[in-house]
């Protein structure tokens, strides 16, 4: 486990000479923006991310324009998800190159709120660069329903048939839980391997339980991952008046795709 020490920046999106990309990754439960977007979008414009993984984007009226709106403001262009994924969304930079999006619905339990996935596979860098693939979800608050949804993000992922994927969300779920140590057995998970800035994203006016989470596939490096307490330009009031959780951000390091 590396550890950034306190007040240090997360390292910068760059390019290195060798091929390598670092790329940084946001995950962001924005709770279909029912608070303050103005705060929310300064939030992902001070994070300076590459890739947006929302969970709770507009599902209803106008939610494409809603979305392409908080984009526009942080500085990102809507990827894909949304009311097509039942809730979560992908956001990327323009350094990112899109190969592919697919939207993913999941099984739907009777009485239960319809899930799914919002899926990429994107490249960075040169036309050669790394072929990254990339999962927002958002899990079941219902147990069963969602060591299952666990299994299928883990299918998911794989589908996706890149060298390297990137997977995050809110799991509804503490590091403890079945689902969640499944997913951490079967991928990196970020906080673990190289924590940086705060631990629990629930809730902003009281953090006390780590129930999202960022994950990467084997051989991609974590440079620091949590909660942007840190980061430059991101405020304890916006914190609070964006939404309902705290955003996980991550600095990647993807190997050369040459």
């Amino acid at each position: 486990m590396s550890t950034i020490p306190a007040g240090n920046p997360l390292p910068s999106s760059r390019t290195e000479p060798d091929g390598s990309v670092v790329v940084r990754v946001l995950s962001y439960n924005i709770r279909s923006l029912r608070d303050d977007t103005t705060a929310l979008a300064r939030v992902i414009a001070a994070c300076e991310p590459d890739l947006v993984l929302l969970q709770e984007a507009p599902r209803f009226f106008r939610w494409r324009k809603k979305l392409a709106r908080l984009a526009a403001a942080s500085g990102q262009v809507v990827l894909s998800g949304g009311a097509t994924a039942s809730g979560p969304a992908l956001l990327c930079s323009l350094r990112a190159t899109v190969e592919r999006t697919e939207d993913v619905l999941l099984p739907l339990t009777p009485g239960l709120h319809r899930r799914g996935f919002a899926t990429a596979v994107v490249r960075f860098g040169e036309a050669d660069g790394p072929r990254v693939g990339v999962l927002s979800c958002h899990l079941s608050l219902q147990k069963d329903e969602r060591q299952k949804q666990g299994a299928l993000l883990l299918d998911s992922l794989a589908a996706l048939d890149t060298p390297h994927a990137i997977a995050g969300g809110d799991l509804n779920e503490r590091p403890s839980g079945r689902t969640f140590k499944r997913l951490a057995a079967a991928l990196q998970d970020g906080w673990a391997v190289a924590p940086w800035g705060g631990e629990h994203t629930s809730t902003p006016g009281d953090p006390h339980q780590r129930i999202d989470a960022l994950f990467a596939t084997a051989g991609v490096e974590i440079l620091g991952c949590g909660v942007p307490l840190d980061q430059p330009g991101v405020s304890e009031t916006d914190l609070r008046a964006a939404t309902d959780h705290l955003p996980v951000l991550a600095a990647l390091r993807i190997p050369s795709g040459r």
